[in-house]
């Protein structure tokens, strides 16, 4: 784990907001700001997609992040690319060590595959994104692509599986990063309650923002 501490102080933010526990939410982020995530109460999964504010066609690519930099997990020195190769943000601090990048979003589909029938209807990250995209009406259902989950502890197994387990966060870790360029935030707080990414118990998150 590459745990790095930041020297930005809460007071001297020009934007904060807290997520409440199992909602969506949606903010803009200017190139040369610094944008913090922060696990209030620990163990929150935070689902974060990032797009181009002048073209949010442009969004967060998944492959081509971890082809550049050659590692599964985000954390500290990790550089955001987007799918027209373009560097999107780089993650300046990080005090919980890792953030998943293959676990993706949990949705109406996943739900009952994984669970059962009955959780079909339960609020999922997907409807999640959905619902503050349609809201705003710059995204659309197709811009919906893979996501982060910035605190979630998603272990790769050695026959190549994945696994949701306990996360490896806890209450005031954070990751912060800083945007190469104009960006639309896109976040789930995580309303799971069928693994234990929320410790089967969503709780808020907050969003800060420094120039």
């Amino acid at each position: 784990m590459n745990l790095t501490h930041s020297e930005k102080h809460s007071e001297a933010a020009v934007y904060r907001a807290v997520i409440a526990a199992g909602e969506p939410f949606m903010t803009e982020v200017k190139a040369g700001q610094t944008l913090r995530l922060l696990d209030l109460e620990g163990n929150q999964a935070v689902d974060t997609l990032f797009y181009s504010a002048s073209n949010p066609r442009e969004r967060y690519d998944v492959q081509r992040t971890l082809r550049r930099q050659n590692r599964v997990y985000l954390s500290a020195g990790s550089v955001l690319y987007s799918n027209l190769g373009n560097p999107m943000l780089t993650i300046t601090a990080d005090t919980c060590g890792r953030h998943d990048t293959l676990g993706g979003a949990c949705a109406q589909e996943s739900n009952t595959v994984r669970y059962a029938l009955d959780t079909r209807y339960m609020h999922s990250c997907r409807d999640n994104f959905l619902r503050a995209s349609l809201h705003d009406g710059r995204l659309s259902k197709r811009d919906i692509s893979a996501n982060i989950n910035f605190f979630m502890n998603v272990p790769v197994t050695p026959e190549g599986g994945l696994t949701f387990e306990d996360g490896i966060s806890a209450a005031g870790k954070y990751v912060e990063l800083k945007a190469h360029m104009d960006i639309i935030v896109l976040i789930s707080n995580c309303p799971q309650l069928n693994n234990p990414c929320n410790a089967y118990n969503p709780t808020p998150a907050q969003v800060l923002v420094w120039d």
